[in-house]
C-alpha cells in the first residue's frame, strides 16, 4: 500500500507533463508521449512485481492479526478517486454552463448552484462508499 501512495503522485505528474508537451509539437510531443508511457509501463511492471514477490504468509499473518483487507482498501481508494473523476467532470461542464446562464440572467444564480452543488454530490457518494467499505475491512 506505501508503494500505491508513492507510485501515485508521480504517475500524476507524468500524466500533467505528458500533457503539456504534447500541446506543444505534435511530432516531437508524440515522442515524448511514447516515452512517457513506456516509462509508465515499466513503473507498473515494477510495482506489480514487488506487489507478487510478497510472502503469501504475510497476508495470512496480518488476517489472523487482525490486519485490515487489502481488497476493501483498494476498493475504497478506487471508489473515491472515480467519484472525484466524475465529480470534477461533472463540475466542470454545469460550471461553465452555469456561469453561461448567469452572464445572461442573473436571477438564474440559485438554480445554478444547485445543479453545480448536485454535481459535487457524486463526490460525496464515493467518499460514503469507501468510509463503508473501509469500516468493513
Amino acid at each position: 500500500m506505501l508503494t500505491w501512495l508513492i507510485v501515485l503522485p508521480v504517475l500524476v505528474a507524468v500524466f500533467g507533463a505528458v500533457r503539456l508537451l504534447r500541446r506543444r509539437r505534435t511530432g516531437h510531443a508524440f515522442r515524448w508521449l511514447l516515452a512517457m508511457n513506456l516509462a509508465l509501463l515499466g513503473g507498473a511492471l515494477v510495482v506489480l512485481g514487488t506487489a507478487l514477490s510478497a510472502p503469501a504468509h504475510a497476508s495470512a499473518q496480518a488476517a489472523a492479526g487482525g490486519g485490515t483487507n487489502g481488497a476493501a482498501l483498494i476498493g475504497a481508494a478506487i471508489a473515491v478517486a472515480g467519484a472525484s473523476i466524475g465529480a470534477a467532470i461533472a463540475v466542470a461542464y454545469t460550471g461553465a454552463a452555469a456561469l453561461a446562464a448567469l452572464s445572461e440572467r442573473p436571477e438564474m444564480f440559485g438554480r445554478a448552484m444547485v445543479i453545480v452543488g448536485l454535481a459535487e454530490g457524486i463526490a460525496v457518494y464515493g467518499l460514503v462508499v469507501a468510509i463503508l467499505l473501509i469500516g468493513k475491512a
